[in-house]
């Protein structure tokens, strides 16, 4: 971890965020791991390096200023000229990277902009069905970018000259175009919106005048956004992907008990109850593929892992217990058909699926993680909420078969360090006795999700469904509530501090941890 983080330190560009330079690439993995980093080793250059990495991101031109979400990524050094195709799995990864950066710092920025991409892919990418969609194109009209770039005439025309001047200054528009196209090496004529100035992306609570500025900028922009909806939009890759939704349930899930907003929660179910009544086949396996009415190709070990991560951080969004009993049903396949029973770790094809010449492991992430590496945390997570010792040693053996290749270039394996960060420890069980509709579980869970503490398992089990969770987590059996008040217990391998029913004392505790 020390390497990773050192390598990523030589790497960083200090004076736009981001690591190496052009083409330059979001690389969420590895910020979700320097924010481990940093909660681990108090180390505060490693949360300075994702601060300022999401906030010159979100300021640049890869970002959709007008309509939101993230494009592949950025051709330049500065983050100002992108590659303007969206992909979905960067909506998902950078929403929990935004998601959690904003618990470290409380930055409001990024909540900000963790709740503007779910704006647009609820929007935009989402199926009547509760399913999203893959990517849209770059090109509409056979010119990349045409459907995300302005002229100032343009902008003057729509908004009306003071304002188009206002919202060209804020965005930085020139009359001969802001940017230079690579192939002819002259200004294009055409301008896309980049801020400099970050008092434009959030209003400062103590100053009225940052809170007009934002309410005029918002109204300027949903006025473009109603035009630009006019153009001929780029195309639209409507397939279903199993992996990739699953990232997406496990980032609404996150943005859900983060920020609190149900209508997220509510999406991800939709999404998951989706996925069960149609990509799973007469034995329960996942399809891997939906589209035009037909579920297709065999399921990859991505397909079971990503789902199986967005199941469990649902499961602590809602508490339902069936997404934990799914999360498991999905785990047991996931063991039996992909697991390499002789080294550890899992293959990324069934034993039974179309046989390859190599049948291959893979533990590198790439521009989302690898499914080695959130398998692990997966397992260590279900070890915890289950008591079961299996899901632990298979962790180990994971992380053992695979030591070798990450110890010679561990930045490159970012997400499994994330893993190892939760292996290593300490790690929390948090248990809360209670109804979820009283009032102290509602504050306890409000102050506990406060708070970024990655290495945990949350519980919140009502009392007449303490039998019933306990034949699944059976740890919890010996929980109960003191004086017939919420109880929250803060425990560590089990062991726990003495139980509260108090707010001010459980935030006491909490703060503690923290």
């Amino acid at each position: 971890m020390h390497k990773a983080y050192e390598h990523c330190a030589q790497r960083f560009d200090a004076e736009k965020g981001g690591f190496g330079t052009a083409p330059k690439y979001h690389s969420p993995q590895n910020l979700l791991f320097l924010l481990r980093y940093w909660k681990r080793t108090g180390e505060t250059k490693a949360l300075e390096m994702v601060n300022k990495t999401l906030t010159e991101m979100r300021k640049g031109g890869i970002y959709d200023h007008i309509g939101f979400g993230f494009h592949r990524y950025s051709t330049d050094q500065n983050w100002l000229l992108p590659h303007f195709e969206k992909m979905f799995y960067d909506q998902a990864m950078l929403i929990i990277a935004y998601t959690e950066a904003y618990q470290a710092s409380g930055n409001k920025i990024f909540r900000q902009t963790a709740e503007e991409i779910i704006t647009y892919v609820l929007r935009d990418m989402t199926s009547a069905e509760g399913a999203f969609y893959s990517a849209e194109d770059a090109d509409s009209e056979g010119e990349e970018g045409k459907f995300y770039v302005w002229t100032t005439e343009e902008v003057k025309a729509i908004l009306g000259e003071e304002d188009g001047k206002f919202f060209g200054g804020v965005f930085n528009f020139k009359d001969s175009g802001n940017f230079v196209e690579e192939a002819a090496g002259k200004t294009s004529g055409t301008n896309i919106p980049h801020i400099k100035a970050a008092d434009h992306l959030q209003a400062d609570d103590s100053e009225k005048k940052s809170d007009e500025l934002i309410t005029k900028i918002e109204k300027l922009r949903l006025n473009l956004f109603e035009k630009r909806e006019e153009r001929t939009h780029p195309y639209k890759d409507d397939k279903v992907l199993t992996d990739w939704n699953g990232l997406m349930i496990a980032a609404l899930a996150k943005a859900a008990k983060t920020f609190g907003n149900n209508e997220y929660s509510a999406a991800a179910k939709k999404a998951v109850k989706f996925f069960f009544e149609k990509m799973l086949n007469k034995e329960g396996r996942l399809y891997h593929r939906y589209r035009e009415n037909e579920a297709a190709l065999s399921a990859t070990l991505d397909d079971y892992v990503f789902l199986i991560w967005g199941l469990l951080e649902l499961y602590e969004a809602t508490f339902n217990i069936n997404y934990l009993k799914k999360a498991l049903q999905l785990q047991a396949i996931q063991d039996k058909h992909y697991w390499d029973e002789v080294y550890g770790g899992y293959f990324f094809t069934a034993e039974d699926a179309e046989q390859l010449l190599v049948r291959k492991k893979e533990i590198y992430d790439g521009a989302y993680p690898s499914g080695n590496s959130t398998a692990m945390l997966n397992l260590l997570k279900l070890g915890k909420l289950t008591s079961e010792t299996k899901f632990d040693e298979m962790a180990a053996r994971l992380s053992k078969a695979f030591s070798e290749t990450v110890s010679k270039s561990p930045s490159a394996f970012a997400q499994l360090l994330c893993g190892a960060d939760f292996a290593i420890g300490p790690s929390k069980e948090i248990v809360v006795i209670g109804k979820l509709t009283d009032s102290t579980t509602i504050a306890m869970l409000k102050s506990l999700n406060n708070y970024f503490l990655p290495n945990k398992v949350v519980l919140v089990i009502e009392p007449k469904k303490l039998i019933e969770v306990s034949e699944l987590i059976p740890f919890v059996k010996n929980y109960k509530q003191v004086d017939d008040k919420t109880t929250a217990y803060i425990c560590e391998n089990y062991q726990c501090k003495i139980p509260t029913t108090d707010l001010a004392e459980f935030n006491k505790q909490l703060a503690a941890e923290n």
